[in-house]
């Protein structure tokens, strides 16, 4: 039997509190991580706003009735729109709108000039590349409007 040596296990606590300043180290890298990247939130008041979805599908719904679809393009520093009707005729009205970069929520407001019935076009440089949202929303005969939401890609 050996005798008892009190240095013997002098090194146990020291490995206890290594261990412990591990995970303190660990979590504190993944709280950084987490707190400094992308949220994955692209809309403010989330939870309100899926409390009223069914105003949202209400909405799809009368703009579906309206038989208007619009094509929007960005291209040589423009982005234009073309709308048209069930028959493919021009919808005429006012454009009004913006693009709106959904990583960083950065917004570049547009003013439209229509050269043709059914037809807008804006002055549209995105400061920054990748991808972006066309925001617009035309007011049509009779106060009818179309929300359109065009995902775009900026050079």
């Amino acid at each position: 039997m050996r005798p008892f040596d009190p240095a013997r296990g002098k090194w146990i606590p020291w490995i206890f509190a290594g261990m412990m300043t591990l995970v303190v180290a660990v979590n504190g890298g993944l709280i950084f991580a987490a707190l400094s990247t992308f949220t994955g939130v692209t809309t403010g008041r989330a939870y309100d706003q899926g409390r009223v979805y069914n105003h949202v599908i209400e909405e799809a719904t009368r703009q579906a009735a309206l038989g208007w679809t619009a094509h929007v393009a960005l291209a040589a520093g423009r982005l234009s729109v073309v709308v048209t009707d069930r028959e493919g005729l021009p919808v005429a009205g006012h454009m009004d709108g913006l693009l709106q970069r959904p990583l960083d929520g950065r917004e570049l407001p547009l003013s439209f000039a229509a050269p043709a019935p059914g037809r807008w076009s804006a002055e549209a440089v995105p400061p920054a590349a990748g991808q972006w949202e066309a925001r617009l929303t035309l007011t049509g005969p009779a106060g009818r409007h179309l929300d359109i939401r065009e995902r775009i890609i900026a050079p």
